[in-house]
């Protein structure tokens, strides 16, 4: 098993389609997306029900813009830097290359999402290609300005 990271995001007010995680594997140095977390903390109750669409794409070979680019974590502190670059909450959407449509899901916006690819399962999303992004992209803007949250998992090869 490789090094693991996180990448996240906290209390974004999110209000337009947008990438909230751009991941582009380092030179020579794969890595899986392990797991998602994604969670909003504004609306709350019946009336404020919502059903957000999201997928997971790869293969774009532009970065987003419009986000920031925060740097990875590794879950043990004695790991090194990770290699690979990431972005998040980005408004202005990857684009060119050749995209693959990996995953669609929805979630309610009450209960957020958490997605777990565990390697037994031997469905985990592998990135080999270096500056060959994957996303996961917000495929319409929410009914109101939300307050998300979210984690993405990656492991390090």
């Amino acid at each position: 098993m490789g090094r693991v990271y996180t990448v996240e995001f906290e209390g974004v007010a999110v209000t337009a389609i947008q990438d909230l995680f751009a991941i582009a594997p380092g030179a020579q140095k794969p890595c899986a997306i392990v797991g998602v977390l994604i969670a909003q903390s504004s609306d709350v109750g019946d009336a404020a029900e919502e059903i957000l669409r999201i997928r997971f794409i790869r293969g774009h070979t532009t970065a987003g813009s419009g986000g920031t680019a925060p740097t990875p974590q590794p879950l043990d502190d004695q790991d090194a830097a990770a290699t690979f670059t990431a972005r998040v909450n980005d408004t202005t959407i990857a684009s060119l290359g050749t995209a693959e449509n990996l995953i669609s899901h929805a979630f309610n916006i009450r209960t957020g999402l958490e997605l777990w690819f565990p390697p037994e399962a031997r469905c985990r999303i592998d990135l080999v290609i270096a500056g060959n992004r994957l996303v996961v992209r917000l495929l319409a803007a929410p009914v109101d300005a939300l307050t998300m949250s979210g984690t993405i998992f990656v492991e390090e090869c």
